[in-house]
């Protein structure tokens, strides 16, 4: 909640819409996730690009309508990963989805040392914002994740058309590589901001 100090764009009420739609966000990622287990990939496709692509709506509506929370600032980046990060980690564990253990593995340690690094410079009143090639890293995850998800629905990989195939790697590989390269620049920006530059 607000206090007299805080900008007056920032909302009192903790259970707004932008909070709402955050926690519906949340609650489709479980049934997201409750569809892998069971590999329906179609409709969990539709679901992940529902629950993945409403992403803006949330933070549009909360600056739009003055309904900024400290709440909504710290639940809508983690529901984002919750999305991002489990699916990863659910298709890394599905035979022919195109994405290896390792992979996931690079996707939520960047994840978990990006927050590190925001929570400890924010907390010392440097702006530690998101950059564009982490905004552009969270398209193309998704558009990893679409394209596997759609790529599984096929029963046998080897009936996948020609297309398919080659979209599945470029999507995945351009997801991993962008993911990594938008680390190492958080890294760099961390380092300058912790010694003056």
């Amino acid at each position: 909640m607000s206090t007299a100090t805080q900008s007056p764009t920032v909302s009192k009420s903790v259970w707004n819409v932008p909070n709402q739609i955050t926690l519906a966000r949340l609650a489709l990622s479980i049934v997201l996730f409750g569809l892998l287990e069971c590999h329906q990939y179609m409709i969990g496709m539709v679901i992940f690009l529902v629950a993945a692509g409403t992403d803006w709506v949330d933070g549009y509506w909360a600056r739009k309508y003055g309904q900024v929370t400290k709440l909504g600032r710290v639940l809508d980046p983690f529901v984002d990963k919750i999305i991002i990060c489990g699916t990863f980690i659910f298709l890394a564990a599905t035979d022919h989805s195109g994405i290896a253990a390792w992979m996931a593995v690079v996707v939520v340690g960047r994840e978990l040392l990006v927050t590190a690094l925001r929570s400890f410079l924010e907390g010392e009143g440097a702006d530690f914002s998101a950059v564009m090639s982490g905004k552009l890293k969270m398209v193309l995850q998704c558009a990893a994740v679409a394209v596997s998800l759609f790529a599984l629905t096929y029963v046998e990989a080897a009936r996948r058309p020609e297309w398919l195939k080659w979209a599945l790697g470029i999507s995945v590989w351009s997801a991993v590589a962008l993911t990594i390269y938008s680390g190492v620049e958080y890294i760099r920006r961390a380092i300058a901001l912790t010694s003056g530059g």
